[in-house]
């Protein structure tokens, strides 16, 4: 039993870190916490069958493949080590990142440049880069929930709510409003954010 706990063991860890995935990240597509991930990997506990099927299809392996302490490597595999290809997978997907959202702040600038300069005694100019700020948020939501921790988007999501409040706030008060009771509608939102932190973080064990 305990060579099996070992066997299997090894099988998660290698695949998880072969597809550059966290504990937490693997977790979130089975339905299970991290804990659990992390029982397995260190043989305190073994996954039941439904769960070895479910990794198994996550990774794209058999049952089999799970169970066998021996297996073939692959041409990319051979080519690289694991934890050179997983940290390639990483630099990868963070570089995208960096590159979308600085792409939101070029057309930002953009904008900015040729309100300018049509009318430059408006401050209408100033509102393309205030409203970038929500907008990098959302691609950082976006990129974060396919890539990274999706821990990490309660934060992401709470930023996105009071920068987008901050946004309709200068918008009214260059037109003239000034309303800044208009931030007290993000105080509920904040409470309803936790919240669905709560139920999303509340994953059976």
């Amino acid at each position: 039993m305990n060579d099996l706990k070992s066997v299997i063991a090894d099988n998660i860890t290698q695949l998880r870190r072969s597809k550059g995935m966290t504990q937490a990240e693997l977790a979130e597509k089975l339905n299970y916490t991290d804990k659990a991930v992390s029982k397995w990997e260190r043989r305190e506990s073994l996954p039941d069958i439904t769960v070895l099927k479910a990794i198994a299809d996550c990774f794209g392996v058999s049952v089999d493949y799970l169970i066998s302490a021996e297996h073939k490597a692959s041409a990319a595999e051979e080519k690289l080590p694991e934890n050179t290809v997983q940290d390639l997978s990483s630099k990868n997907r963070g570089f995208i990142t960096g590159m979308s959202i600085m792409l939101v702040w070029l057309v930002a600038c953009i904008a900015f440049v040729i309100i300018n300069a049509i009318d430059k005694s408006s401050d209408v100019h100033w509102l393309s880069v205030i409203y970038a700020v929500p907008a990098s948020l959302i691609v950082w939501l976006v990129l974060n929930s396919v890539w990274f921790n999706v821990h990490r988007n309660f934060l992401i999501v709470s930023l996105l709510m009071w920068s987008l409040l901050l946004a309709v706030y200068l918008t009214l008060l260059i037109a003239g409003a000034n309303m800044p009771l208009l931030f007290l509608t993000g105080l509920p939102g904040q409470v309803i954010i936790m919240l669905w932190s709560g139920i999303r973080t509340g994953r059976k064990h």
